[in-house]
């Protein structure tokens, strides 16, 4: 009886614990998220208050259809240019919201095809090298706000833009308008955030159920509050922080919200933008859950296609009510985890914040300095970018740090897709090497005055292997004795077999002797689904003989 009530207590705390871990990653991320939901609306061309909606479905709805522990979603910077160019094409924000309800209905779609299986081939490197990129671009474009330039307040995935604007000329911008209170803020934040890391923070029972970015916020809030009475002209105003829209009554806040015109389901071009948000957003959704599920302590995997069905659930819910296109979002999901969540609690938490606090307290939170929020960013971006991260990937091997390199590289040099898709081609070189290098092995030793060759073929044989295959049929001296060992495959190609085929039928003409060897214990156990593949083309070399 007492041990099972040890069990019960002991359990009781692991849900607590578990609890204000998930509140404290919600809160966290709901910070970081105000600003930049208004930012990339802004940066979309959309209604202010439209980042916010998608913000709010993000967090609850695709929170609650989700089978991800610790993925959240709202817009984000990758959604951009996109829907900017959606919205000039169509003429209208209300056109464009149907056309954000069909791409939601198209992401639904694909998860009942299966469309998901996409993500299980990105590589490791490439997954870690797209969440290495952003945390440098994320420590990179928090400078500018830690010593007081905040006009760019999209945490935009890039550092150089079309129209040239670049992170050096920003830097530049930024030196010649320092803002003392600013950099107090800020170094005040940092302290807190870095000394919260420690252990006598860690385990202080009191402490420790505090979030760090709480008292940052509180305490940046305090700082400008102060600043504003004993000197104002020094006080943080404007763009220096956060700007969301306040309604002046119920009315008003109703207003704030727009419903899609339906009359314009005949017009083809909402269905060309629908597929383009639709396309965008699953790919952002499937990289963006593979790098979470890469963070998560508990090493969960997120279902890919029941999170495609749950994204365009929330891309259907946000056009209905005047939302932008949203996705799954790897900056604040690993804000959340970093602050210490576990389970979809935090996504849910995250969204009835912002609901909550758009309606009864916009002019508190438009009393947040950017200072403080850049202070928690440039955190996360250093977790997701530690040196240990570069030097456990050049250990594991050229074949994993270079692709890993050419995707931080990519990223920062062009885009998020871009970059990874640079990575992906990078990875894909040294697979095709590695298969290339690992499709056969090759024994040459003399037997009874003859040379012998003895060729075992790997595991899995695919039409990748044919090249090297043929190199080494192509390199068999005359007379010699060839045995071809397929005792380990599981699967041969029928290009190989066909390639197989033909030096069979020439080999007399070079007086060389062709032995197939099958041996009766497999030294390498092959799954069951494999077994009647592996039969079938075992027959198929018994036919060569």
């Amino acid at each position: 009886m007492n041990t099972v009530k040890k069990l019960h207590t002991k359990s009781r705390a692991i849900d607590i614990t578990q609890f204000q871990g998930d509140f404290r990653g919600g809160f966290v991320s709901f910070l970081v998220a105000v600003p930049l939901c208004l930012g990339i609306a802004l940066a979309s061309g959309a209604p202010l208050f439209s980042g916010i909606i998608a913000g709010i479905v993000g967090g609850l709805v695709v929170g609650l259809f989700s089978r991800s522990a610790l993925s959240i979603s709202g817009p984000e910077a990758g959604l951009i240019v996109v829907t900017l160019a959606a919205i000039e094409s169509l003429g209208s924000f209300p056109a464009f919201l149907l056309a954000t309800c069909l791409a939601g209905l198209i992401q639904v779609g694909l998860g009942y095809l299966r469309a998901g299986i996409i993500s299980n081939f990105f590589p490791t490197p490439v997954i870690k090298g797209m969440l290495a990129g952003i945390g440098i671009i994320l420590i990179i474009k928090q400078i500018p706000h830690l010593i007081g330039y905040d006009a760019d307040s999209v945490e935009e995935i890039s550092l150089f833009q079309p129209e040239g604007f670049n992170i050096i000329s920003q830097f530049r911008l930024a030196l010649e308008q320092l803002n003392g209170v600013a950099m107090l803020i800020a170094a005040l934040s940092l302290t807190i955030l870095l000394m919260w890391e420690r252990p006598v923070f860690k385990t202080n029972a009191f402490l420790r159920n505090i979030p760090a970015a709480l008292v940052v916020v509180v305490l940046g809030i305090a700082i400008n509050g102060l600043v504003s009475v004993v000197a104002p002209h020094w006080a943080l105003k404007g763009n220096h922080l956060v700007q969301l829209p306040v309604a002046d009554s119920l009315s008003g806040f109703f207003g704030l919200f727009t419903l899609p015109d339906i009359s314009q389901w005949t017009n083809p071009q909402v269905y060309a933008a629908a597929m383009s948000i639709a396309l965008v957003a699953s790919l952002e959704a499937l990289l963006a859950i593979e790098a979470s599920d890469q963070l998560d302590p508990l090493k969960r995997k997120t279902p890919a296609n029941a999170e495609l069905k749950a994204q365009g659930i929330g891309n259907l819910v946000s056009g209905l009510i005047g939302g932008i296109p949203l996705t799954s979002v790897i900056v604040r999901s690993s804000v959340s985890i970093n602050a210490g969540a576990r389970t979809k609690r935090a996504a849910l938490v995250h969204g009835a914040l912002l609901l909550v606090c758009v309606i009864t307290l916009p002019t508190v939170l438009n009393q947040i300095p950017w200072a403080s929020l850049a202070s928690i960013l440039l955190i996360t971006g250093y977790k997701l970018t530690h040196v240990r991260i570069f030097k456990a990937l050049f250990n594991d091997g050229i074949a994993k740090f270079l692709p890993f390199v050419a995707t931080v590289a990519a990223i920062l040099l062009t885009d998020l897709l871009t970059g990874i898709g640079i990575g992906m081609l990078v990875a894909l070189f040294f697979i095709l090497r590695e298969n290339y290098l690992n499709a056969h092995k090759t024994e040459t030793f003399q037997a009874d005055g003859r040379e012998r060759i003895l060729i075992r073929l790997g595991d899995y044989v695919s039409f990748l292997s044919k090249a090297s295959i043929v190199q080494s049929l192509t390199n068999v001296p005359d007379n010699a004795i060839v045995e071809i060992d397929s005792s380990s495959s599981s699967y041969i190609d029928s290009d190989v077999m066909s390639i197989i085929q033909n030096f069979k039928e020439t080999a007399h003409l070079r007086n060389i002797q062709l032995v197939f060897l099958r041996e009766t214990v497999n030294p390498k156990p092959i799954p069951e689904s494999l077994l009647a593949m592996r039969n079938r083309h075992l027959r198929e070399i018994q036919q060569l003989e």
